[in-house]
């Protein structure tokens, strides 16, 4: 590869908005160096690329800095026009996708804070965050009326917001194992459980799953800070 067309993923292997953009780049087919971020330690260059949040993700293409998951999967939809189309053509269905892509991280933002929390602030959080999933559930069906497609018709048609719903949720019986709390599962939220089913069957995304047992090390061990950080 040419130096200016390299492309490098400055991240946190851990980290859901870290996952977005992998999951991207590989669905797209678009070959990267990845770099691991210690965010306890950040790189000069981490600061250097993104000054104004120093967070991770981070992805430079011809020495270009590009920051926040949304914005850089837009960069990548954009730039390359190989693999599936991340947001659709059409006028309407891109803002129905991107709408329940920026839903997707208040999520996020709730199911953090039931991985924070305990006692009353947890139950409050969990409640949070089972109406959100619910709601996101809704939006799903008016995505996909007669249900999530075959897997090799669901690779040529991925979305940003399906890339979004496996960074979060793929690793949902990780989260359940952790929080006792099932927020995920085929009775109550059938479309999300079909839609991470067919996504972790691409080959490409297969590749990049983390293993169980290491998320599960992961959660705890944030969870557990987090607890103490409270209490400190």
């Amino acid at each position: 590869m040419a130096e200016q067309d390299k492309v490098i993923l400055h991240g946190m292997w851990a980290s859901p908005l870290t996952k977005r953009v992998e999951f991207a780049l590989k669905v797209k087919g678009i070959p990267y160096e990845y770099v691991e971020e210690d965010l306890s330690n950040k790189s000069p260059l981490l600061l250097k690329f993104n000054p104004v949040h120093k967070k991770v993700p981070v992805l430079v293409h011809n020495g270009k800095a590009i920051a926040e998951s949304l914005v850089i999967i837009e960069y990548i939809d954009e730039t390359w026009k190989t693999g599936p189309q991340l947001l659709p053509e059409d006028p309407y269905k891109r803002s129905q996708i991107r709408f329940w892509a920026s839903y997707m991280q208040q999520v996020f933002e709730s199911l953090v804070l039931v991985i924070k929390s305990s006692g009353e602030a947890q139950e409050k959080a969990i409640k949070e965050v089972s109406e959100k999933v619910k709601l996101l559930e809704t939006g799903l069906k008016g995505l996909f009326p007669d249900g999530i497609p075959s897997v090799d018709e669901f690779s040529k048609n991925v979305t940003l917001l399906d890339l979004f719903v496996l960074a979060h949720f793929g690793e949902y019986e990780a989260q359940e194992e952790v929080l006792g709390l099932k927020l995920i599962d085929t009775d109550k939220t059938p479309l999300i459980v079909s839609c991470i089913t067919a996504l972790i069957e691409i080959p490409a995304v297969k590749k990049s799953r983390i293993p169980h047992e290491k998320m599960v090390a992961f959660l705890k061990s944030y969870r557990e800070d987090a607890l103490k950080s409270a209490t400190a």
